[in-house]
C-alpha cells in the first residue's frame, strides 16, 4: 500500500465511509491514531464542501450547493416521500447539451465530476438521513436518479463507476438495488448502446421533450446528430436486453410542446413498448421566456396518452421556492464567469 499501511486499512476506511456513513476520522477508532490523518488524507480527501443547504416542503426536500476543491459549484437534491427517499445527483459541473429551457444547459459545461464526487453526493445525503437531520426522522436513501446537473452519458466512465459503487455491497459500495438507480440521457445513442451491454438493471430515462425532429432539434440540440427514431431504437434495445421499462422524460412547456397533436404523435411512437412517460411541469428559470403548461393542457396531454395505452404520470415537483430546477442555485451563487 503506497501509504505504508497494510491493505486491510483501506477496507476499514471503506466500511466506515459506506457502512457507517462516518466522515469524522477521529471516530474511526479501530484505526491507529497515528495513522488516521495520513490514511484519511490519502484515501478520504475532502471532495465537496457544503456552500449551503436550503430546505422546503416542511423539511422533506433539501437542496445542497457544493463547492469542489477547485471552486466548481454543483448541486444535489434529497427528496423524502412516503415510503422512499430519492437523491438527485449531478454528474457534471454545468452541461454541454445547451437545451435552451434548462438552467444548467444555458451555463455551459465546466467539467466532468469525478466518480468520488458523484458518490459523495449520495453518501452525504445518506449521512444526513441516518443522523436524523431530515424531517421525518432517521432513514435511508432508497433511490438515486442521475438527473441533476450535466449529461450523465457524456461522463460515461465515471458515471458507470459511480453506479457500481452505489450498488455494490459494503464495504465496496452503498448496497443500493440496481433497480432503484436511474440514469438519464438526452439521447447519446452510442452511449445508450454501450450501457445496454453493461449487464446492469438500472432504469434508463430518455429526456425526449418532443416527438418530432423539427421541434426537438430546437429543444434538444443533440437531436441534430441523433434523431428521435434513432434514440428510441436504442432505448427499445435497452429494454429488450435488460427487461427494464424505459422512462420517457417530457418537460411540459406552454404552447411549445404541449399540443394535443403532439400527445397523439408521442403515443404512436411509444404504444406497445416497455415504457413509461414521466411528464414534468417546467420549473421556469428567472427571466426565461419558457413557462409551464397550463393545468388544462397538461391534463389533456395525459388523457390522450393514457387513452392510447401509454402509462403516464406527472412528476411530483419539489422545491420551486428554493430554485428547484437544477443549475438555478449554482447560477445564483456563482461569481462572474462561473456556472
Amino acid at each position: 500500500m503506497e501509504l505504508g499501511e497494510r491493505p486491510f486499512r483501506a477496507d476499514q476506511l471503506s466500511r466506515h465511509y459506506f457502512g457507517r456513513l462516518e466522515d469524522d476520522i477521529d471516530q474511526m477508532t479501530d484505526v491507529p491514531a497515528e495513522a488516521r490523518q495520513r490514511l484519511a488524507g490519502g484515501l478520504l480527501p475532502p471532495l465537496l464542501t457544503v456552500v449551503r443547504n436550503v430546505d422546503c416542503d416542511d423539511g422533506a426536500t433539501r437542496k445542497t450547493l457544493w463547492r469542489g476543491a477547485d471552486g466548481t459549484l454543483v448541486e444535489s437534491v434529497l427528496m423524502r416521500y412516503p415510503g422512499r427517499v430519492t437523491m438527485c445527483v449531478s454528474s457534471q459541473a454545468g452541461c454541454g447539451m445547451a437545451c435552451p429551457f434548462c438552467a444548467t444547459g444555458q451555463g455551459g459545461l465546466t467539467r466532468n465530476l469525478s466518480t468520488a464526487e458523484i458518490v459523495e453526493q449520495v453518501v452525504a445525503g445518506a449521512r444526513s438521513l441516518a443522523r436524523g437531520e431530515i424531517a421525518g426522522g432517521p432513514g435511508r436513501v432508497s433511490n438515486v436518479v442521475f438527473m441533476g446537473m450535466g449529461e450523465p452519458l457524456a461522463n460515461y466512465n465515471r458515471v458507470l463507476a459511480a453506479v457500481r459503487r452505489l450498488v455494490d455491497p459494503v464495504p465496496d459500495g452503498l448496497g443500493l438495488s440496481q433497480r432503484s438507480v436511474t440514469v438519464s440521457t438526452v439521447g447519446l445513442v452510442p452511449a445508450i448502446r454501450r450501457l445496454t451491454g453493461e449487464g446492469l438493471a438500472v432504469t434508463l430515462a430518455v429526456s425526449l421533450h418532443a416527438p418530432d425532429d423539427e421541434l426537438r432539434d430546437t429543444l434538444v440540440p443533440v437531436n441534430t446528430r441523433w434523431k428521435v427514431a434513432e434514440v428510441l431504437d436504442a432505448a427499445w434495445e435497452y429494454a429488450d436486453v435488460t427487461g427494464r421499462r424505459v422512462s420517457i422524460e417530457y418537460a411540459m412547456i406552454r404552447d411549445v410542446n404541449d399540443h394535443p397533436w403532439r400527445a397523439d404523435m408521442l403515443a404512436r411512437l411509444l404504444r406497445g413498448r416497455l415504457v413509461h412517460v414521466n411528464l414534468i411541469p417546467l420549473n421556469p428559470t428567472p427571466g426565461s421566456k419558457w413557462d409551464a403548461s397550463t393545468p388544462q393542457a397538461q391534463s389533456e396531454f395525459v388523457r390522450r396518452l393514457v387513452e392510447r395505452g401509454v402509462a403516464t404520470t406527472v412528476r411530483d415537483t419539489r422545491g420551486k421556492e428554493i430554485a428547484g430546477a437544477c443549475g438555478q442555485l449554482a447560477a445564483v451563487d456563482a461569481g462572474p464567469g462561473e456556472a
